[in-house]
């Protein structure tokens, strides 16, 4: 019995001792142990560990890559705006001894470090650069996450921006703005496009300058085309040369036509035979005339009632009709100086000597 209860109580010491010193660690893990207080270089690996009873405590440590996100952050950017990114981290424990020695909580201490790196890189970029230009952005919010974490033993894998928040105002300013791109590319693209078939067309008349059969056929077709549809209009194109043609048949008529009545009028003219009298002077081209004084011809003439038709010289009768003809057209215009000639020749010679 004595045997027996002493192999009993050695099995127990044992299965204690074995409950005391014997650990397992995950395939994802490593083991950090702590002899009285100080901690063992040696790494435990995956698998079952062997520790020191009372002596010996061991610390896991996660090396699998964790997946952080970064809370919101706003901001203003170097541009003036004011935005809220928000981001994600990647990391993993690359050295379990400094992330269970150096640092109390290596997660906590990689989350404010990746908010105060968002935050400073907020400031430092441009709002075009956070919308479009993401990729540097990420590699230097990067570059200042590793300098603290390589004394914490964690590796920083990758750093992504997730989602830039902007204001409504400047929402619709970048949409007037896209909107204004875009109807600058369109139009760009209509003035190709009417380049390109204005080039067509020209090469297409062109050759049909060269086959005027082509021209009367694309005029059949186009009518064929519009008396397709089911409407009671036609069309029938009007050709500009016909309006030219008719209007150089219009010209070459008005110009035979002028041309035929000056030759009927030049005709006319000389059928009539000789040239006709001039018309009497008028007022004023008698007036120009050097005729002698009232008083020297009452003093040359007899007096009426002794002169007989044989006594009457031939240079006083045509004084007299001269005088007549003077004064015949009562009604005519008036002389320069605004007065009728009179009809009576003495009167006419009168107002002569007092001018």
């Amino acid at each position: 019995m004595l045997i027996v209860d002493a192999i009993l109580a050695a099995a127990g010491v044992l299965g204690v001792w074995a409950g005391l010193s014997i650990r397992v660690v995950q395939q994802f893990q490593r083991g950090v142990v702590f002899r009285f207080g100080r901690v063992r270089q040696h790494i435990r690996q995956p698998g079952l560990v062997m520790l020191m009873p009372v002596a010996d405590r061991m610390t896991k440590v996660n090396v699998q890559i964790v997946t952080m996100p970064i809370p919101a952050q706003e901001g203003i950017t170097r541009d003036n705006v004011t935005v809220r990114v928000d981001a994600v981290v990647y990391f993993n424990v690359e050295d379990p001894v400094r992330a269970a020695v150096n640092v109390q909580d290596y997660k906590f201490a990689i989350s404010q470090v990746a908010q105060t790196s968002l935050r400073s890189i907020i400031g430092k970029s441009e709002l075009d650069d956070l919308l479009a230009n993401r990729e540097p952005i990420n590699q230097g919010l990067e570059l200042m996450l590793d300098s603290p974490a390589l004394g914490w033993g964690i590796h920083i894998d990758r750093v992504e921006i997730k989602d830039v928040a902007l204001p409504e105002s400047m929402k619709r300013s970048i949409a007037r703005q896209a909107e204004a791109e875009r109807e600058r590319r369109a139009r760009i693209i209509t003035a190709d496009g009417e380049y390109q078939a204005s080039t067509r067309l020209s090469e297409a008349a062109t050759i049909m300058s060269e086959a005027p059969a082509a021209l009367e056929l694309r005029l059949l077709q186009t009518v064929v085309e519009v008396a397709a549809e089911k409407n009671s209009t036609l069309v029938l194109p009007f050709p500009v040369e016909l309006l030219r043609f008719l209007d150089n048949a219009s010209r070459i008529r008005d110009r035979t036509s002028t041309g035929g009545g000056e030759e009927k009028k030049g005709g006319g003219a000389a059928a009539a035979g000789p040239e006709l009298p001039a018309p009497p002077p008028t007022a004023r081209e008698v007036e120009q005339l050097e005729l002698p004084s009232l008083d020297e011809v009452l003093a040359d003439s007899p007096p009426p009632e002794a002169v007989s038709p044989e006594a009457v010289s031939p240079e006083a009768v045509s004084l007299d009709r001269l005088s007549a003809e003077a004064v015949e057209p009562s009604e005519g215009p008036a002389g320069p100086d605004g007065s009728v000639p009179s009809a009576d020749p003495g009167q006419a010679g009168e107002e002569r000597a007092a001018k």
